[in-house]
């Protein structure tokens, strides 16, 4: 197989048709289509369906570039280690990240990582939805409670709980009755809260007066004394400490838990080696606390 052909290849299906893969790397678009065309040839297989205004893989075409791109950015950045006299993190390195962890932490991790490796070139982008890594060309997504994906790899790298918490001036009903609540999102329609406090649960009837896209947000009007919520206590333990919020308990409900992911058919990059190393460095044991002190 004809490798540099196979390149011109990945090129093209990386960016999704001829003429931004042809502006991209500052070739000539006849080129590209012609080194294709041989090697669709030389498999006697059709990589790509050409539309009149689409070009879009086919099955043959996205099995061969999902199993080979990763081998020949391994190959890439041996060449480019071998010459440079040693093996260091260089290239694109895209991630996809969260939006509460991107808000309050990504912004100085990212910062930092740039600093301590310069040949790197980081994108990070904020996605809250399941991004498909080799569709989108991320090397390395960050989620949430990740349901299972048997085609990705990783690891818990953080830990965090959910509180409910309230402006000091808000009391908390004895009598049971609803209390005003702010809640992140319009999916959320639980009526009564169940939290654990001193090892003693109990139920918290609530009334949603507010509802927000985001959970700053959320702890920003909660600040203000609209009503109680449910966050992150890595979100409020400034809040708590301060007394600007009080804690009513710890909500019931799944650990909240930061993984970090990527396919597992693909050669561990040294650029993804690097970040996964730095983010261990920064969160040396996982815990709330930790990321609470980073945030700052």
């Amino acid at each position: 197989m004809d490798l540099l052909a196979l390149a011109d290849f990945n090129l093209v299906a990386r960016h999704g048709g001829f003429g931004r893969a042809a502006r991209a790397a500052g070739r000539p678009k006849a080129t590209l289509s012609r080194r294709v065309a041989e090697l669709e040839a030389g498999l006697d297989l059709r990589l790509f369906e050409r539309g009149a205004r689409v070009l879009k893989l086919t099955e043959e075409g996205r099995a061969l570039y999902e199993r080979t791109g990763a081998l020949l950015t391994e190959l890439d950045e041996t060449a480019a280690a071998i010459a440079s006299g040693a093996d260091k993190p260089r290239g694109r390195l895209r991630i996809s990240a969260p939006l509460l962890f991107s808000q309050t932490a990504m912004g100085k991790l990212a910062a930092g990582f740039a600093l301590a490796y310069p040949d790197v070139r980081l994108e990070v982008t904020t996605e809250d939805r399941a991004v498909d890594m080799v569709e989108e060309g991320y090397d390395l997504v960050i989620r949430v409670n990740p349901d299972p994906d048997e085609s990705l790899v990783g690891r818990i790298f953080l830990r965090d709980r959910l509180v409910v918490v309230a402006n000091p001036a808000l009391t908390r009903p004895a009598d049971g009755s609803a209390v005003p609540a702010v809640v992140r999102g319009a999916g959320d329609q639980t009526a009564v809260w169940h939290v654990r406090q001193a090892g003693a649960g109990s139920g918290i009837a609530v009334d949603t007066v507010l509802r927000l896209s985001s959970l700053t947000m959320v702890r920003d009007a909660v600040r203000m004394g609209v009503g109680a919520a449910r966050l992150p206590i890595s979100l409020v333990s400034g809040d708590l400490a301060a007394g600007t919020l009080v804690h009513w308990g710890d909500a019931d409900g799944p650990e909240i838990a930061l993984w970090t992911l990527y396919p597992s058919r693909r050669l561990l990059s040294t650029r993804v080696s690097a970040f996964l190393d730095y983010l261990k460095a920064a969160f040396p044991m996982g815990t709330p606390d930790e990321l609470a002190a980073y945030i700052g």
